[in-house]
């Protein structure tokens, strides 16, 4: 059994392409099977060595570890497509030494002036067949002028394809529905059709899963096997589009729909995979949270619904937040180094990865993402100015923060529940409330009213450098 997923790198991968990727790689897993990454890289307008290597670098940050592809090898090789011209070349012209395929010398702008007056008129969509019986001399004549062509494969009349999808059942599409497609475009590279039917059946692809915006694209793949005389024909399994939370399609207008983005706002890999793998499909009604290996041996395609799934954050960072609490001090520290390292913050040396150790349990349970940590922990790591919150709680509080430091001064043992004691002491000698009273030196210390803990965040500070921070602190 083998799956395959075949991106076209033109930027990091898109949130519904991850997902496809996902279920791929998961039914791939279960089933002993072979997982396949294949680059679609023929439209070169849209492809560059960066795009490609962040297809590349999603992959593995997700931890979709392909069997055969790029880098990775195989007897199907090589997998970008771009590489694989030769191929094409050779169906396009036996489609067209056969009869299947003939050359179209259609201009755009008259492709769209007909398209125009179609829509005005009875006439079905698509391609009106203009070329499709053009006798020798007519050829003879368009090639005279210098006109470039494309081809088109030559649908045959009067048939209804029919295929049955894991999902969906049964779709049959009759052929008077299917207009001649370009199979190569006038610049000699094969369109999406072409390539990835080929593909599909020279790298004995026997499962294909991908997304309803590509069930169109089906019959016409069947069509072209069926004219190269392919008789094995894959099993298909179309999944749900994502979509915003308000029904609309998902789009760049929205926000972030790209895996880079998430990965850079703070994610963990095994949130996205949790996540991405429960849009579309479940288990049972109570089960949110799964391990890989659990998504492995329970996935699937059965269980995969119709229904567009819904792409929501909120949910996303809830999933994101249970694997922040579930990691240990040093695994999170890791993670916690690479974004504040990100954030100009030194922590990426021996001291600074002591500070992110002993101050990542603070941490677990107030964040939603990663990113959320530099602003909280960069007094860890220098003094800063006072935010505009922080400068208002501290104004007159000269006398009290003297009060503060010289009670600190006087701890034998400097720990949190040392400090904490101290500080309570103080504050009911004061008769001040917890706010009024610790408000003041978290903005001392810290220079804005959030951080974690004060008094684990004061312990990891130090003395030295709490008290004077205490004193130091403009508070006129």
């Amino acid at each position: 059994m083998r799956t395959r997923i075949a991106p076209a790198p033109s930027g990091s991968i898109h949130v519904g392409n991850a997902r496809t990727a996902l279920y791929n790689w998961l039914f791939a897993r279960g089933q002993g099977g072979v997982f396949v990454l294949r680059v679609e890289d023929t439209d070169q307008s849209r492809v560059s060595e960066e795009s490609y290597q962040a297809v590349l670098e999603d992959m593995r940050w997700l931890g979709l570890a392909w069997d055969e592809g790029p880098e990775a090898g195989g007897e199907f090789g090589p997998y970008r497509q771009s590489l694989r011209s030769d191929r094409y070349d050779a169906a396009a012209l036996s489609l067209v030494d056969a009869g299947h395929a003939y050359r179209c010398y259609c201009t755009p702008a008259e492709l769209a002036e007909r398209r125009k007056a179609a829509r005005g008129s009875q006439a079905a969509p698509g391609y009106d067949g203009r070329c499709r019986d053009l006798t020798e001399r007519q050829r003879s004549a368009f090639d005279a002028e210098g006109r470039s062509w494309s081809l088109r494969f030559r649908v045959p009349e009067g048939r209804t394809i029919t295929f049955d999808d894991v999902i969906r059942g049964t779709i049959a599409t009759p052929t008077s529905q299917i207009p001649d497609f370009v199979i190569k475009r006038s610049d000699g590279s094969p369109t999406y059709m072409l390539a990835a039917g080929i593909d599909d059946a020279l790298m004995a692809i026997t499962h294909i899963i991908r997304g309803e915006d590509l069930i169109a694209a089906t019959p016409r793949q069947l069509l072209l096997r069926e004219a190269m005389a392919i008789e094995d024909v894959p099993v298909f399994a179309h999944l749900p589009l994502l979509v915003q939370p308000d029904g609309k399609p998902l789009s760049k207008r929205w926000g972030d729909v790209s895996v880079g983005a998430y990965r850079k706002g703070g994610f963990l890999p095994e949130a996205m995979v949790n996540y991405l793998a429960l849009l579309g499909w479940s288990y049972d009604d109570r089960t949110n949270i799964f391990t890989v290996d659990e998504l492995i041996d329970r996935f699937s395609l059965e269980r995969v619904a119709r229904n567009p799934a819904a792409f929501d954050v909120a949910k996303l960072e809830w999933v994101n937040g249970h694997y922040i609490r579930s990691k240990s001090p040093a695994a999170l520290a890791a993670d916690l180094e690479l974004v504040c390292v990100e954030a100009g913050l030194p922590a990426g040396t021996v001291e600074g990865r002591r500070i992110l150790t002993a101050v990542a349990p603070l941490l677990a349970e107030r964040m939603k993402r990663l990113t959320e940590a530099p602003p909280m922990l960069r007094f860890l790591f220098g003094r800063a100015a006072p935010d505009d919150k922080a400068a208002a709680v501290l104004a007159g509080q000269g006398s009290y923060l003297t009060a503060v430091a010289e009670r600190l001064e006087a701890i034998e043992k400097w720990t949190a529940p040392a400090i904490e004691e101290s500080l309570r002491g103080l504050a009911a000698e004061r008769g001040l409330k917890p706010k009024h009273a610790f408000q003041p030196i978290r903005a001392a210390v810290t220079g804005t009213l959030v951080s974690p803990p004060l008094f684990e965040s004061l312990e990891i500070l130090g003395r030295t450098e709490t008290i004077e921070r205490l004193r130091e602190a403009p508070t006129a």
